[in-house]
């Protein structure tokens, strides 16, 4: 790959994507709040979504925070703590590994359901099957890169994306060169990654800002059915008449009429 569009995607184009996945994402939730949602087919199918989507989910928050802490750690806090590059690089492709199968299996179940459903399908935008389509790509190219990364288990080219990513978070000029002589297969995985933070604020993605992280500190409650009788409001007093105010003068009452009486 020439030096220029090895710059230009690695390079510039991280700062792009960054770009539009912050502020797209702030824009959309200021201006198109009632699209702010993931949309709902659960009443169809539900048991191929239950298991797709569990099994996605769980498997994408591993993959996520496993890149999150093994990109954006510097290499001296491993080092720190003893840990060793090959060993870390073994941890990745075991933990990645078995998240990644299990995520590719559910979003697998997600697109099936999906397309092969006719109601789904026709109640599905084209964001909803492209994004995930998208994903299921990103997660095949993923799974692919495991092989390539056993054939050097030194870990230092796992280093190389470590020195990239931080590099690129901490404005590091030149960064782009870290990278320039890695396998094809680790290129078109971080391209498509970073395709994925332009495609974020325009798709269902964005619920993951509003994920309820707030409930697991909440104040608890419960909603019980009783057959206990439920005690009923007592009706309250009659109103009293209003109190006369100063030069209020009552009406008297007209006395009652009499019957004049007489003699038979």
């Amino acid at each position: 790959m020439g030096n220029w569009l090895n710059n230009a995607l690695f390079g510039w184009y991280p700062y792009v994507a960054l770009t539009v996945f912050l502020l797209g994402s702030l824009l959309r939730f200021d201006h198109s709040q009632y699209t702010w949602r993931a949309g709902s087919s659960q009443l169809l199918r539900r048991k191929q979504l239950r298991w797709g989507s569990n099994l996605f989910h769980l498997g994408i928050l591993v993959i996520f925070g496993g890149h999150l802490v093994g990109l954006l750690t510097p290499v001296a806090v491993f080092d720190a703590f003893g840990i060793g590059h090959g060993f870390k690089q073994g941890m990745a492709m075991l933990v990645g590994g078995i998240a990644g199968v299990a995520c590719w299996i559910g979003i697998a179940l997600l697109a099936h359901r999906r397309l092969l459903d006719p109601r789904i399908r026709a109640t599905s935008s084209f964001s909803d099957t492209a994004i995930l389509l998208v994903l299921w790509a990103q997660l095949t190219l993923g799974l692919l890169t495991i092989p390539v990364s056993a054939q050097h288990m030194d870990g230092h080219e796992m280093v190389k994306f470590m020195t990239w990513a931080q590099g690129i978070v901490t404005l590091q000029p030149g960064v782009a060169a870290e990278i320039a002589d890695v396998s094809i297969i680790f290129k078109l995985h971080l391209l498509l990654g970073m395709t994925l933070f332009v495609l974020f604020p325009f798709t269902r993605l964005v619920h993951v800002w509003s994920a309820p992280v707030w409930y697991l500190g909440r104040t608890g409650y419960q909603v019980v059915r009783t057959r206990r009788p439920v005690t009923r409001a007592r009706p309250q007093a009659a109103a009293r008449p209003a109190v006369a105010g100063p030069g209020f003068r009552p009406v008297p009452e007209a006395p009652a009429p009499q019957l004049a009486g007489g003699d038979d």
